[in-house]
This record gives C-alpha cells, structure tokens and sequence, in this order.
C-alpha cells in the first residue's frame, strides 16, 4: 500500500466490498489508514453524541477484529463515520466506512443441516 494513495485504495474497496451510507451499532466497518499500512475490519460497540463539541461529533467504540480483539474510541463527525469523509488522525489519514452485509451468504449456512438435526457439544479436533 506505500505507493497509493488513500483515495486510490477506497476506491478500489468501494468496488469490491459493499458498504452502506450509514453507520450504526453492531455494523463491521471497513478502516482503510496509511502509515501505518492498514486495511481492516472493526465491529461499532456503541454511538454517542460528543456534548462538549458544537458540531456533530460522536465517539464511536470500535473493537478491531484482530487477534487479541482490541477496543478503542475515536471521536469522528458524522461524515467521517459514514464514509463520506477521508480524514486524519495524528496527522495520518483514516477512512472508515460501514459494510453492507445484508445479502452476504456465509457457506456454512448453505450445507448445515437443520438446528433440531445437529449433534450438541462440542467436538475437539487435533
């Protein structure tokens, strides 16, 4: 990712990826940042409204998808929490952006058998 730009590499995930022009609690959202190099996932733990700031600004929780799980909080604006806004932080650029999952068909759900036909437990594999 060193020599795009930002805005090459959120046009390019635009194309692949689904998103949705808002964003909400319990959405995955797509974050896409140079330097450091980064494009990845993170589930929205909660929205609430920054009163300290005049304008529409929000912290949102954000729990990175990553192994360990991580939690932090970044104040954004409305338009920087929806996509429609590449902005900074520490002087870095950020994009994050919501995806749309709801036409997303997970492969395990196309074969399973029926909840009342699996077998409870759990099974250890070596």
């Amino acid at each position: 990712m060193n020599t795009t730009n930002i805005e090459h590499l959120v046009a390019q995930a635009k194309e692949l990826i689904p998103l949705k022009a808002e964003t909400d609690i319990g959405d995955v959202v797509l974050i896409i940042a140079k330097n450091p190099d980064l494009l990845m996932y993170a589930l929205v733990s909660s929205i609430e409204r920054d009163h300290t700031k005049r304008d529409e600004w929000w912290h949102v929780g954000l729990t990175f998808l990553t192994v360990p799980l991580q939690k932090t909080v970044w104040t954004l604006r409305s338009a920087q929490m929806t996509g429609r806004e590449i902005f900074t932080m520490g002087g870095e650029q950020r994009f994050l952006q919501a995806v749309d999952l709801s036409d997303t068909v997970v492969p395990h759900e196309i074969d399973a058998p029926p909840v009342n036909e699996r077998k409870a437990g759990l099974k250890r594999v070596k």
